[in-house]
C-alpha cells in the first residue's frame, strides 16, 4: 500500500469512493455528483487529496481543506474526509492518510489540522490514538434556510 497526493488524473479512482463516502453519511449515491466535486476541487486547487493505493487500485483517502486562525495567525487544514474502503479497514490505512497529512502540516509550518465527525463514529479511537484532542470549544452551525 503507498500514499500519494491525488490529481485531477486520479479522478476516476477517486471518485466511487468519494460517493461511497457519501453513503457512508446517509447521502444518496451519485457517482456523477462526486466527480464534478472534486473535479471542481481540483480545478480551483481547493483541497489536497491523499490516496491510497494498492495494486493500482484506491482503497482510501482523506482530503483537506486549507483553513487560516486569526487568533494564532496561522494556517491549518481542516481534515474534512476520511474514508477506507470497507475490504480494506484495520490494514493501517487511516492511520496512513492521517501522518500523510500530518506530514505536509510539518513541511508547511501549518498549525494543524482540525476535523469534525459523527459523534457515533468509530474513526475515533483512531483519531485519539494518533493525537488529536477533543476541543471543548462550543461549535455553532448556521444552515441557509434557502437550502
Amino acid at each position: 500500500m503507498t500514499v500519494i497526493e491525488a490529481h485531477i488524473e486520479h479522478l476516476d479512482l477517486l471518485a466511487p469512493l468519494f460517493d461511497a463516502y457519501r453513503v457512508f453519511y446517509e447521502q444518496p449515491s451519485d457517482l456523477k455528483a462526486a466527480r464534478t466535486f472534486l473535479h471542481e476541487r481540483f480545478k480551483n486547487n481547493e483541497s489536497v487529496i491523499f490516496l491510497a493505493m494498492n495494486d493500482n487500485k484506491a482503497i482510501g483517502f482523506t482530503q483537506l481543506y486549507p483553513l487560516f486562525s486569526s487568533v494564532t495567525m496561522q494556517r491549518m487544514f481542516l481534515l474534512n474526509d476520511l474514508y477506507v474502503d470497507p475490504d480494506h479497514r484495520n490494514e493501517g490505512i487511516g492511520e496512513a492518510l492521517i501522518d500523510k497529512a500530518k506530514d505536509l502540516c510539518k513541511s508547511l509550518n501549518f498549525k494543524g489540522l482540525g476535523l469534525q465527525t459523527a459523534k457515533d463514529n468509530p474513526a475515533q479511537k483512531l483519531y485519539e490514538r494518533l493525537g488529536f484532542k477533543i476541543d471543548q470549544d462550543l461549535h455553532y452551525f448556521w444552515t441557509n434556510p434557502g437550502q
